[in-house]
């Protein structure tokens, strides 16, 4: 199985050893981050650095003047990774003989949310969800969509991964986290992530929903869960909670504004890409699912790009309902984390590699060559080295 590992540019730059230590895990490729979150990261090989604090949500490379006089624009990084910082590192990878790929965050940016607010998700309480932008209204989609063609495609890019190409909802790692006091399952993350902005209040509108009654009532909803009621969870705990018909209908306005964008944002890589990139998107195949996996229809998101990779950490289940559509030449590549000290098993990663081929895998993903330690690393060289 052809395997691929994540890799941030400060990895790479400042340390001549770097590319060469990742070309000798035994992965052809590296999924290089072109824009990236906000993150504090661990560097523990680099002859410079230790630790690397990434300040808020950036590109990793010059921009182009597609952006003049926009206000939503992207974020130059600042000394954590400055100037042409994902050049200069994909152009060390390629020397080591490694395909690059982009890797590129989109509908997941804390500044964009504190310095517009407007452009974040509103739940049903009226609190903003800075860190996520409501992927429903048109300038955050155009410039959703603009990103994604940008940061994608950079010279030498062979092809391209999109993260949280969807929507993002409550759940999200952040500093000193105080939001594991009541446990919320699969339902009441999903009404804690509808949206109420003015163009989502106008979508619930067009499916025959008052967006007043419906806030009410996701407030009513999630009443017996903040005393303690147990949270059903799936589907079914969502149509128990709300009702069949009100769940219906935003599901319907939220999985058609996922999907279109989807489309727009995949076609527009398209147009600006050489002839053979490749278009993956980061994705869980429960449509309603939020956050940087972005929730899809298998089906559907199998004929836009040329496939998906999906995450593992948990089991190999998720790869099951794309694999099911047998779609020829598709990618379906299973994302394993190698980082033990993050939850990740390196050690297992080759029986974990042969269920993930069990289950339609195609090839794999590797989370993160950067940050794992050295015993990490050789755990993944030795298992590389018996697939």
């Amino acid at each position: 199985m052809k395997a691929s590992t994540f890799v941030y540019p400060w990895d790479v730059n400042g340390d001549p050893e770097a590319a060469a230590r990742i070309a000798a895990l035994g992965v052809p490729q590296v999924t290089l981050a072109a824009a990236y979150h906000s993150t504090r990261a661990l560097t523990p090989r680099h002859p410079r650095h230790r630790i690397v604090t990434a300040e808020y949500a950036a590109v990793l490379y010059p921009t182009d003047d597609r952006w003049q006089g926009r206000a939503l624009r992207p974020y130059a990084a600042g000394d954590w990774a400055p100037g042409d910082a994902y050049g200069e590192a994909a152009e060390a990878l390629a020397g080591a003989g490694l395909e690059v790929h982009t890797w590129v965050v989109l509908a997941h940016n804390s500044r964009l949310g504190a310095e517009h607010p407007d452009t974040s998700v509103v739940n049903a309480y009226g609190d903003r969800y800075p860190w996520a932008p409501c992927i429903a209204q048109p300038a955050t989609r155009a410039y959703l969509v603009d990103l994604a063609a940008e940061a994608a495609v950079r010279p030498g890019a062979r092809g391209t991964e999109l993260e949280s190409l969807g929507w993002y909802g409550l759940q999200h790692l952040h500093a000193h986290d105080k939001t594991a006091g009541v446990g919320l399952g699969d339902a009441g993350h999903y009404l804690m992530a509808l949206c109420f902005c003015p163009t989502c209040r106008e979508g619930y509108g067009e499916q025959g929903l008052d967006a007043d009654e419906l806030a009410a009532a996701v407030r009513d909803a999630l009443e017996p869960l903040w005393r303690g009621a147990p949270d059903d969870g799936g589907w079914a705990g969502v149509e128990k909670l709300l009702g069949e018909a009100k769940a219906a209908a935003t599901r319907a306005w939220r999985d058609e504004t996922a999907r279109t964008l989807q489309e727009t944002a995949v076609r527009a890589v398209r147009e600006a890409a050489p002839e053979g990139f490749q278009v993956l998107l980061h994705a869980d195949p429960v449509t309603y699912h939020v956050g940087a996996n972005a929730g899809v229809d298998p089906e559907h998101v199998l004929s836009v790009a040329d496939g998906v990779v999906v995450p593992c950490a948990g089991g190999t289940e998720l790869l099951t309902p794309f694999a099911e559509q047998g779609r020829e030449g598709a990618v379906i590549a299973a994302n394993f984390t190698v980082v033990s000290g993050m939850g990740g098993s390196p050690g297992t990663l080759a029986a974990d590699a042969a269920a993930a081929r069990g289950r339609g895998a195609t090839e794999l993903r590797l989370y993160h060559a950067g940050l794992a330690s050295d015993g990490d690393l050789e755990a993944v060289r030795s298992a590389l080295a018996g697939l």
